[in-house]
């Protein structure tokens, strides 16, 4: 029998970048349950990591559901807020402690005390909001905004990141101290290629679900469309998987799905993130090539390759901090001082990108009040 775990009225939810399902079936998800079921019934502060689309938030739902917690869960997407904002949104405010703070409001801490909050996106918080974060889990109470009576906190903190933070922490963008702080205990959820034993059994989910919501009966999995759905990568992981069973199940005849009704095409199966495949090209070449491609042939990424190769060579001081400044500036001209088309480019949160852009000068501090009342993503659900 399979453990699945989806959201409370999945259906009613808006479509997002979230996995809506996380089924365990392959030994290695079966291994991750039981540490998952093991950590719940502690009180430690989880950080999960893995992967946009993996399920990261199902994990942290189930963590609070298996735990003794009578408080409610409450999600929050770091990425989603000016950071001006939020501050205010996570520890809450006084009347009167910025512009447009006609009342008082209690932020997302106290909100869940007695349950679990969960915060995703944790590597996209400012380093002036990793300090108040850090002073929250030591002491166990938040002052509000324009207050400086502190509230004691009963919560559970569950955080989650597809961010590498040991990288983020040796440029210099998240606190050391905060990390091992998270990371009492740690989830590392594997993105859907690396455990295939669950593929098959969350496209047959998906094929229910939706099945039954387009009154389709009895839906099969052709041979040849089960053996694409393995054969593939899953960048998009289990989003991508539902969008694809979704969109099958439209167009198949004589219900049954065949690989001609998958729209998986355009990717190299077993290379994470390649683009569509070009007729003559070749799949996998010697990584020496990139040494003998010159600034004038090759692809736009050979050509960095290559680059970037001279100016390792050449001994170039400061190389990291320069070429991420010039990739910012690069891609904030070509969209025309446009942030939220800047950060599509570069595949960050505009919250990243504003902080990036501040560290070069490119943008000033925003008014303390900020400019939009932005109300944050939440949920709220006392069982899975």
């Amino acid at each position: 029998m399979n453990k699945v775990l989806t959201f409370p009225d999945s259906f009613g939810m808006a479509l997002s970048i979230r996995a809506k399902a996380l089924l365990f079936h392959d030994p290695r998800s079966l291994a991750l349950l039981e540490q998952v079921e093991r950590v719940a019934r502690s009180d430690a502060t989880v950080l999960v990591i893995g992967e946009t689309g993996t399920g990261k938030e199902l994990v942290a739902r189930h963590i609070h559901a298996q735990s003794e917690r009578t408080g409610p869960f409450i999600a929050v997407n770091c990425g989603a807020f000016s950071e001006s904002l939020i501050d205010a949104e996570l520890f809450g405010h006084e009347t009167g402690a910025f512009t447009g703070a006609t009342q008082a409001r209690a932020g997302w801490f106290e909100a869940a005390n007695g349950g679990t909050l969960f915060l995703d996106e944790i590597g996209d918080l400012s380093m002036a909001l990793q300090v108040k974060l850090l002073r929250v889990l030591q002491e166990r109470q938040v002052v509000r905004l324009g207050s400086r009576r502190p509230i004691p906190l009963d919560v559970r903190l569950v955080a989650a990141t597809n961010v590498d933070l040991h990288k983020a922490i040796a440029a210099e963008r998240f606190r050391s101290d905060l990390y091992y702080r998270l990371s009492v205990a740690t989830v590392n959820l594997p993105p859907l290629y690396e455990r295939p034993g669950d593929i098959l059994p969350l496209a047959r989910h998906f094929i229910g679900l939706y099945g039954a919501k387009m009154k389709l009966d009895d839906v099969e999995l052709g041979d040849d469309a089960a053996s694409a759905l393995l054969a593939y990568d899953w960048p998009g992981n289990i989003r991508e998987l539902e969008n694809v069973v979704h969109y099958a199940l439209i167009v198949c005849r004589q219900g049954r799905i065949s690989a001609e009704d998958l729209r998986i095409g355009g990717r190299v199966p077993g290379s994470r993130g390649a683009g569509p495949i070009a007729p003559t090209a070749s799949i996998s070449q010697p990584a020496a090539v990139n040494h003998a491609v010159t600034p004038a042939a090759g692809s736009g990424l050979d050509r960095l390759d290559a680059l970037l190769n001279d100016l390792v060579e050449a001994g170039e001081p400061a190389l990291f901090d320069t070429v991420e400044e010039r990739l910012i500036r690069t891609a904030f001209s070509a969209c025309e001082q446009n942030q939220v088309q800047t950060a599509k480019a570069l595949g960050i949160s505009r919250n990243v990108l504003r902080t990036h852009l501040k560290r070069f000068g490119l943008i000033g501090s925003e008014p303390a009040g900020g400019l939009h009342d932005t109300r944050p993503f939440h949920r709220l659900s006392a069982t899975l």
